[in-house]
């Protein structure tokens, strides 16, 4: 018994570098499709999201890829069609299931037109791979990592270079 318990006592005071963290640090991901596939931003990116019905206004002159402006609550936000800057397919209807993302990267900030907000979730950055060389040419700019997600294959897009491509006059 004695030994037993010095045993014990002993491997108390022993240092605690044995000691292995298993909390795996994660991140708040943002999933939402456009058309078939489904993309993410960095949950803290996203400062809020809207349903899709809200009103939009059309600006004439502006590219493409801008679907206009929204007031949200005495601010005006523009809105970009996310489709069109990655060079996706646009959804016919889009307000039926879509929400604009109100999102705010280093330089600038804006809402972002997406087909359906899938979830927010917590993922341990461990699942997040590197994108593969397979990935289409036109998204090659934008995405940053893929990880899985209820069987699907998720694209996490980097929100500055979006920004920085819409700026560029890509969209």
């Amino acid at each position: 018994m004695t030994e037993t318990l010095e045993t014990i006592l002993a491997a108390r005071q022993a240092p605690e570098e044995d000691i292995v963290d298993v909390d795996e640090p994660v991140v708040k991901l943002v999933i939402f499709s456009l058309g078939d596939r489904d993309f993410a931003f960095l949950g803290e990116l996203v400062r809020e999201v809207l349903p899709g019905n809200e009103p939009v206004y059309f600006v004439p002159g502006m590219p493409s890829a801008v679907e206009g402006v929204m007031n949200v609550r005495g601010d005006i936000e523009s809105v970009i069609r996310l489709h069109t800057l990655l060079q996706l397919k646009d959804q016919d209807d889009k307000t039926r299931h879509s929400a604009i993302l109100l999102a705010k990267g280093k330089k600038m900030h804006s809402g972002l037109r997406v087909d359906c907000l899938l979830d927010v979730v917590d993922i341990p950055e461990s699942q997040i791979q590197p994108p593969p060389a397979s990935l289409p040419e036109h998204l090659n700019p934008y995405v940053t990592g893929l990880l899985q997600f209820k069987q699907r294959a998720v694209a996490l897009l980097d929100l500055d270079k979006v920004f920085a491509a819409w700026q560029g006059g890509q969209g």
